[in-house]
């Protein structure tokens, strides 16, 4: 199961607590797809929204394709995910609870060639949280270094 990674959002897995992980196909244009191949693509800002009965990734930023026409996309559209209705229901059921929101964390292609997005369920990291992140960051680095 090779997978060739395109994109990581670095920045959730410090913001957030990821909870559940779900892999998700998206509805994407031409243009779209060969400029996620190039890597021109952006997390800031991006995120996942539930609206009526389906999962919308808001917000992703992928660039114009350099040698498309005047039929390239636009760079910030709303992008449909493609989920199983149960995974939506489970989904769901834990955006009830209190805190939980959906977070876009990588975009990959599979072994047969389709973009596919991982999305995870995740509660926001308060500040004290952040602070032992960074402590457990700085601690793995020593060793590492006293390793080599």
């Amino acid at each position: 199961m090779s997978q060739s990674i395109v994109l990581k959002n670095k920045q959730a897995y410090f913001e957030y607590f990821i909870d559940t992980k779900y892999e998700a196909g998206m509805v994407l244009l031409g243009t779209e797809v060969k400029s996620l191949r190039e890597g021109r693509a952006s997390f800031n800002d991006s995120y996942c929204l539930l609206h009526k009965g389906e999962i919308w990734l808001k917000s992703l930023h992928i660039a114009m394709y350099s040698h498309g026409t005047a039929h390239n996309h636009d760079p910030l559209r709303d992008r449909k995910l493609l989920l199983e209705k149960r995974e939506i229901k489970k989904i769901t059921a834990k955006l009830k609870e209190k805190g939980f929101t959906i977070i876009p964390l990588r975009i990959f292609f599979s072994d047969k060639n389709l973009a596919k997005i991982e999305i995870g369920l995740a509660k926001g990291k308060k500040l004290h949280d952040k602070r032992e992140t960074i402590k457990k960051r700085m601690e793995e680095r020593d060793m590492k270094r006293y390793l080599k």
